[in-house]
């Protein structure tokens, strides 16, 4: 064998594995460009690339694909990866354009049909070891591990934060318990591999093949000498040797591929920059293209996306062969839990701007003198961006320490509020946060609003919360002040941990920190959203959102503002009697399920449940366990059992009381405020993409409603002393939007001539007079009602009503027969949204639908059945978005002293004063009913009552 060289380093990536991790290792946090590609997988190659280049410095590369078609190991073995799941529609759309990259970097493409990319991967390395060449297998797959040898390596990438890894003989040795690597192939025959559904032998696992191959050396040896072994495992060792050898033989890497392999070719060449920059340009890769090329793209069309951000390079030289990756953040990495390098990262820790980068000219104001003349000076600007400090993040509770405020990027004030001044400095700022015709600008406004009114201080004029800006703009991504300046303006804000420490009892309060310290981060933190605010401004326009951020989103900032700081009163004592019943009812449950199961066991034990229910009581003879190697007991699952064993029905009660009672009777009165002695919730209006608002702290969008136990949590919920509390509900809003975006003319002509829907439908669908329509058939109709408006299919529907697939496909035919209308508006959605990527509410709010076009039935059909609810389930958000801004306005005009309290879904609920009984519930029924001007009514159904419940 020849001597190797030093300057013969050979890398062979294997293509697939890298693309496979780039695109799961971004989660539900995908990327795309503004045509609605997903760039993830192209940009997690592109930095593996550039890792490797930089860090590894490779004399010659090349990237080996798996080739489409079956195999060899196919023929001997049809099931061989019979087993996995289709390739994600996103990962097969991306494979283009990585290969578009990598010719882009003139690196040699190799693959062969009939063989995987690990049997061309291992036949090039035997080859170039013979040619002496040092060769590094690019890969995390543990089946490289055979082919490592004195010149062959296996390099498995960074993961979990921890550094690549290169395993050379010793590694080998050591991870395996063997002595030489070809026994992998013995310790993966007897393992098997589910991934690649390699069957190995039953029983035997990874530690047990790595001690049976360490003893007997081979498959071979251990089938001569099964009289050693023991038990079960004798058993299976003798009854499956066999498949133990043919595993054997399905993990062995083929080396004699007769793939041609020209070294030259993969010798390290000169970038091909305009390919190069075709690639970064399409994927808008705007800081690969900076820092790899040295360019700026430009983005012609202008109105599908913004022009990029114009700011500052950073101190380090912009590179244009050589690109630096910067080290784990945390982030989730291509391998597995370590740190990716997003778009805007793919660059050294001391390339990414900080503020020791931008050096911007922060000021400290402090005292009396400074604080009255900074006033003056703030007054005298049309616009500012401010942010507020404080002792905690519940708004109830947390004191003010100091505000920030900028009005010009790199520039900024720090005011320092000290302890026992509080109330006499934001005295001093009333007026300027009062003053209507100044702009305030801020991210997550609402925070900072109700710190303010906690000293009396008024939130007036025109405001802009960068935060719901972002939602609008890309509804699915994150919205976090670090985020965005990382991924818009290039630059890592001062982390807060860098101030007081971590979590624990050894974090530090604000107030501790240091002023210059502080004043920095403070002011970074408005000056961010001051240079956001004036990108997001632009795209809101460009991607037609203006209207709905200033019109609906942003006044709603305000009304949220209000209810949260109304908080509504709680009855603690009636939870805590309820508390104690439910104690009762879940012991008697429980012993009604260890009765019928004959025995004791932990029920709320998922493991020990499922052996009782499958294993002992035999409820389910085709039951199969997890990939974990227990029952599924969820709640999906016993549902389906339900009738089969009264044991069912006591295990789902059990749960559902024993969840109620942790989640919301025990929770609730432990949220109670000391201060104001209320629930406060807190509304989030950038979580749900269709729009819908969300409540946490606690949560009372999800208090059980639909059951009688779940009910009664409701009566908890109490008026002011001497006060009613008002709820009033919009009927059937869903179905009445349907009606009137649909125009179906006998949906719309039932809800003129305000018939009972469900009646209705059940008439025609049953074709009975409407008087004629039984219980049953209206049951029946209202599934099918609410089901069409999500998408559901016939077996869905037979599975809700429990009838046949033939009887619920029956029913929806009729439906459809009976409104024409809706199908067509169903059909025009689906067509639509295949056609420009999105669907719209009625105040053009967009939920995009990437997988619309999908060629996988069931990745489509989930998009298609998104495409027909989210215009009627975002246009219902709308609605009472718009009707809570209206009535928020009028009680304020009209000097009302009651006060709105909550909104769950369709419901609003009012704390009335007696006087104002009769005025709150025609203003309410006025502004809910004529929130949108539709063909259809809205209706509502309004009542009063003693507690939430009884008001309901």
């Amino acid at each position: 064998m020849s001597t190797n060289s030093p300057d013969k380093k050979l890398f062979l990536i294997d293509a697939f594995a890298i693309i496979f991790r780039s695109y799961f290792a971004f989660g539900n946090n995908q990327r795309y460009n503004s045509e609605g590609v997903n760039t993830s997988v192209t940009l997690g190659f592109a930095n593996t690339l550039l890792e490797i280049l930089n860090k590894q410095k490779p004399s010659h590369i090349a990237v080996v694909f798996d080739m489409p078609g079956k195999t060899f190991r196919n023929d001997m073995y049809p099931d061989y990866k019979a087993h996995r799941k289709p390739t994600p529609e996103d990962i097969i759309a991306s494979i283009p354009y990585v290969k578009k990259l990598i010719d882009g970097f003139n690196i040699p493409m190799l693959g062969e049909v009939g063989f995987e990319a690990d049997d061309v991967i291992g036949t090039i390395s035997k080859m170039a070891e013979k040619e002496g060449f040092q060769t590094f297998m690019m890969t995390p797959d543990k089946d490289f591990a055979q082919l490592v040898s004195d010149n062959i390596f296996m390099y498995k990438p960074a993961r979990s934060g921890n550094p690549a890894e290169v395993w050379g003989i010793p590694e080998v040795q050591a991870k395996f318990e063997i002595d030489d690597p070809l026994q992998v192939i013995d310790i993966l025959g007897l393992w098997g591999d589910a991934a690649d559904n390699i069957p190995g032998i039953p029983g035997i696992g990874e530690k047990t093949s790595k001690k049976l191959i360490s003893k007997y050396g081979s498959i071979e040896e251990l089938l001569k000498n099964t009289d050693d072994l023991k038990g079960k495992q004798k058993e299976n060792v003798i009854s499956f040797g066999e498949q133990g050898l043919l595993s054997k033989r399905l993990a062995t890497i083929d080396l004699n591929v007769p793939v041609e392999v020209d070294f030259d070719a993969m010798l390290i060449d000169n970038w091909d920059e305009e390919k190069l920059l075709a690639i970064f340009s399409e994927m808008e890769f705007r800081f690969l293209a900076q820092r790899v090329l040295g360019v700026d793209i430009v983005k012609v069309d202008k109105t599908k996306v913004a022009a990029p951000i114009e700011i500052e390079e950073s101190k380090a030289e912009k590179t244009t062969k050589s690109v630096k990756v910067k080290p784990s953040n945390g982030q989730m990495d291509l391998f597995g839990g370590g740190a990716i390098e997003t778009e805007e990262e793919d660059f050294d820790e001391d390339e990414i701007k900080t503020i020791e980068d931008a050096q911007p000219t922060y000021k400290l104001i402090d005292g009396s003198y400074d604080i009255t003349a900074f006033i003056d000076k703030l007054s005298k600007k049309k616009s500012f961006c401010f942010d507020t400090e404080t002792t905690g993040l519940d708004t109830q509770v947390a004191e003010i320490i100091g505000m920030s405020f900028c009005w010009q990027s790199g520039e900024g004030y720090y005011v320092n509020i000290p302890v026992g001044k509080e109330q006499e400095i934001m005295n001093a700022f009333k007026d300027v946060f009062s003053n209507e015709k100044t702009e305030k600008i801020a991210q997550n406004l609402k925070y900072d609003i109700n710190i303010l009114k906690r000293y009396g201080v008024e939130v007036k004029g025109g405001t802009f919360d960068t935060m719901i800006a972002h939602y609008l703009l890309e509804p699915d991504l994150k919205h976090g002040m670090d985020y965005l300046a990382e991924t818009y303006l290039n630059y890592r804000p001062i982390s807060i941990e860098s101030l007081i420490g971590k979590k624990g009892k050894n974090q530090l309060s604000m107030r501790d920190v240091d002023l210059k310290k502080l004043t920095d981060y403070a002011v970074e933190d408005a000056d961010i959203t001051w240079q956001l605010k004036a990108l997001f401004n632009k795209r809101l326009e460009i991607k037609k959102v203006k209207d709905l951020f200033y019109d609906i989103e942003m006044p709603l900032v305000a009304v949220l503002s209000t209810m949260e700081n109304n908080g509504i009163s709680l009855n603690s004592e009636t939870l805590n009697e309820f508390s104690k019943e439910l104690e009762i009812d879940i012991a008697a449950l429980e012993k009604s399920v260890l009765d019928q199961a004959g025995k004791d066991f932990n029920v709320g034990s998922p493991k020990q449940l499922g052996e009782v229910l499958f294993d002992e009581l035999k409820i389910d003879e085709k039951a199969k366990k997890t990939k974990s190697g227990q029952y599924s007991t969820s709640e999906e699952t016993l549902q389906k059992l339900a009738g089969k064993h009264p044991i069912i029905e006591d295990i789902l009660s059990f749960r559902q009381l024993k969840k109620l009672k942790s989640t919301y009777v025990d929770a609730l009165p432990v949220l109670v405020n000391e201060r104001t002695n209320k629930i406060h919730t807190t509304y989030n209006q950038t979580v749900a993409a269709t729009g819908r608002l969300a409540s946490v702290n606690p949560n009372l969008q999800n208090i059980p409603i639909k059951t009688e136990k779940g009910r009664e949590v409701r009566k908890a919920f109490v008026p002011s002393e001497g006060n009613s509390l008002y709820a009033a509900d919009y009927s059937q809003v869903e179905l009445r939007l349907m009606a009137a975006m649909s125009e179906d003319e006998n949906m719309v002509a039932a809800f003129q001539a305000n018939q009972d829907i469900h009646s209705a439908t059940a008439a025609k669908v049953f074709g009975v007079a409407i008087e004629e329509v039984t219980r049953e058939m209206r049951g029946k109709a209202k599934m099918v009602n609410f089901g069409i408006i999500y998408g559901i299919s016939a077996f869905g529907l037979s599975q809700r009503l429990n009838i046949k697939r033939k009887e619920a496909k029956g029913l929806i035919d009729e439906y459809f027969k009976s409104y024409p209308g809706v199908k067509r508006f169903m059909e025009d959605s689906v067509d639509n949204a295949k056609e420009v990527g999105y669907v719209q509410t009625i105040m053009k709010r967009k939920r995009f639908l990437k997988d619309i076009n999908s060629s996988n039935a069931i990745v489509r059909g989930y998009a298609e059945r998104n495409a027909i609810n989210a215009p009627i389930q975002g246009s219902a958000a709308d609605v009472i978005k718009i009707a809570m801004i209206n009535i928020h306005t009028a009680m304020k005009d009209q000097g009302l002293k009651s006060k709105m309290l909550l909104q769950v879904h369709d419901e609003l609920v009012f704390d009335v004063v007696p006087e104002e009984k009769e005025i709150i519930a025609a203003l309410v029924k006025d502004k809910m009913e004529n929130a949108i001007k539709t063909i259809v009514p809205l209706t509502i159904e309004g009542s009063f009552g003693e507690t939430w419940l009884e008001a309901h």
